[in-house]
């Protein structure tokens, strides 16, 4: 799941509301088509200004929100749960489920275990390299990782240990504010560790050694969001404008948006209204292996058989999930919207509609 801090946290480098030349290769026979959707919008409360979308392995669903804490839909109903509960903080960034079933919640204020009675607490008092956590990363070999706003961090349920990630040099001015900010951890299909990186672009990790990928290899920006790697094995990188951080606003227009990875070169998407000199935050690979690309202003895409379907929502998406059922759900600065089979573009308040 994408980090839903990322969108709210460029309110610290600008965006308000929310949160090389051989590489600029247009990818050949890709259409566009917009789909004549119909949005439907309700009045009731939202479940969050913004909101973050995950499913744990019994096909519950929570959604994450920045200050109302976590709500849960067993199916049945929807219930809160925040710091009265024991939560540290009522900003819930990201969920993990470990192989015991315990959920582990990223908050604004460290790391909280959920046993599905009690929460237990971690912080930097414990050990942890930053209480500002951004995701969470549980991979194939058992390794916790923790990305936060001051780097990376590995727990083995008792201890934390900082994971140290090179600085690859970069042509763009690095903001301060985010030089550490982990903005994405992903595994690949061969086990490699990906983290994406505000200012210095993506970093692989094959336990031995770091490549990086920056715009001096041909990415849009080195402030990367979002990392998924197709059934292909093609990576898939989203990125945002490096330029929104600059205090002059005249000045705050640059590169960003999407780029692909084919293992040679990287390929941009110039055509694609939202994809090209824009931030996208989220990329989602669904229960067929299609692919799902957020916007700001313009929907979210999807990607099969080499076509980018648009489906318009009326607010900037921040993160996208496929349930077990097969509703894809989209978490919105603006609320929850689920796209149904007809793609139909639906608002889910905390009065639904659910089914």
């Amino acid at each position: 799941m994408k980090s839903i801090q990322s969108i709210l946290n460029n309110s610290i480098v600008v965006f308000i509301i929310l949160l090389t030349t051989s590489c600029n290769s247009q990818e050949k026979k890709v259409e566009t088509t917009e789909v004549a959707n119909q949005i439907v919008q309700k009045n009731d409360a939202q479940i969050g200004e913004y909101v973050g979308v995950y499913e744990e392995s019994n096909g519950t669903l929570w959604f994450l929100t920045l200050a109302k804490g976590v709500a849960k839909y067993d199916g049945n109903k929807l219930v809160y749960f925040t710091m009265d509960d024991g939560l540290p903080s009522n900003r819930i960034v990201d969920i993990v489920e470990d192989k015991k079933g315990n959920l582990w919640f990223g908050t604004g204020v460290g790391i909280a275990k959920y046993d599905g009675k009690t929460f237990t607490n971690f912080s930097e008092k414990d050990g942890l390299c930053s209480d500002m956590i951004s995701n969470l990363l549980i991979d194939s070999k058992g390794v916790f990782w923790i990305g936060t706003w001051g780097g990376v961090c590995t727990f083995d349920g008792t201890q934390f240990k900082n994971f140290p990630i090179p600085y690859p040099k970069v042509a763009t001015q690095i903001n301060p504010d985010t030089k550490d900010w982990i903005t994405s951890i992903m595994e690949d299909s061969n086990g490699n560790i990906w983290f994406g990186r505000d200012g210095y672009g993506a970093s692989k990790f094959d336990g031995r050694s770091f490549v990086h990928y920056t715009t001096k290899e041909g990415l849009n920006s080195s402030n990367v969001q979002s990392i998924v790697e197709d059934k292909e094995g093609n990576f898939w990188m989203g990125t945002r404008v490096a330029e929104r951080d600059n205090p002059d606003p005249d000045k705050r227009f640059g590169k960003g948006g999407l780029n692909k990875l084919d293992g040679k070169k990287i390929i941009h998407f110039p055509k694609n209204e939202g994809l090209n000199e824009n931030d996208v935050y989220a990329i989602y690979k669904d229960n067929s292996n299609d692919l799902w690309f957020s916007t700001i202003s313009n929907g979210v895409y999807k990607y099969a058989n080499n076509e980018f379907i648009n489906y318009k929502v009326p607010v900037p998406i921040m993160d996208i999930l496929e349930d077990k059922k097969g509703t894809l759900w989209l978490g919105c600065a603006g609320g929850l919207y689920k796209i149904d089979q007809n793609g139909k573009v639906i608002n889910v308040t905390i009065n639904g509609p659910w089914e």
